[in-house]
């Protein structure tokens, strides 16, 4: 797929768009089907709790180096961007895949490394991953609206939206043929094309040829501890 033929994919959004899901997702995969040294930053420095750094575990035993912020997954409430980070811009990775804060306000990390970034920007691709049954995400003025701001704090603009429409289990293909028609719209709008449609595998064939070209198939690994609870 196109949004993810890049050295250096960025993921950005709204708060609970499911980034961080997605994001995990695409490293395992790339490291599945492809050789070299594969990153995954932890850029998030809003949500201290629902974060990529959880499953750094995982990700390295995986063979994926992880890079997170200073404190990540400690009780400080304010994790700091440590120098290392920097590195990812300057080291030999093969792919690096960037799970941005949420909203604005996450934005603003990214936003701190663009000195680092320019140089590399044609080797990056931003993807902006839209859930519209999050709130602050249901209309097209308010993806455009967020679009905007974290274009503004994260000083780059997002080659890409995702359509990561979900109700965890509760999923079905109407629900992403229904963000499709609405994003589709957004797209217009902003002159920025629909390159990635996520969901999870049972789905696929259920949607229109056109949004199965598009269709990247992930297993879910972060639940919601309310989600754990009920199995």
């Amino acid at each position: 797929m196109q949004a993810l033929n890049a050295r250096y994919i960025v993921l950005v959004g709204n708060y609970g768009s499911g980034k961080t899901e997605l994001a995990l997702s695409i490293a395992r995969s790339i490291r599945k089907e492809k050789q070299g040294r594969i990153a995954m930053v932890d850029l998030d420095i809003v949500n201290p709790y629902f974060r990529s750094a959880e499953k750094s575990e995982l990700l390295i035993e995986e063979g994926i180096e992880v890079f997170m912020p200073s404190f990540a997954m400690s009780t400080v409430d304010i994790p700091a961007l440590p120098a290392q980070i920097q590195g990812i811009f300057e080291q030999d990775f093969d792919h690096v895949i960037i799970d941005v804060g949420g909203d604005d306000t996450g934005a603003t990390a990214l936003g701190r490394y663009a000195p680092y970034i320019k140089p590399l920007r044609d080797q990056m691709h931003v993807l902006y991953v839209v859930n519209p049954y999050r709130p602050l995400s249901g209309t097209a003025e308010a993806i455009e609206e967020m679009f905007s701001l974290i274009e503004l704090k994260g000083r780059l603009r997002p080659d890409y939206m995702v359509n990561n429409c979900n109700l965890q289990e509760d999923t079905k293909a109407n629900d992403l043929i229904e963000a499709q028609t609405l994003l589709t719209q957004v797209s217009q709008t902003l002159d920025v094309p629909i390159g990635l449609i996520s969901g999870m595998d049972k789905l696929k064939s259920e949607l229109p040829p056109d949004m199965q070209a598009l269709y990247f198939s992930f297993t879910p690994i972060m639940k919601p501890d309310w989600l754990v609870d009920e199995e």
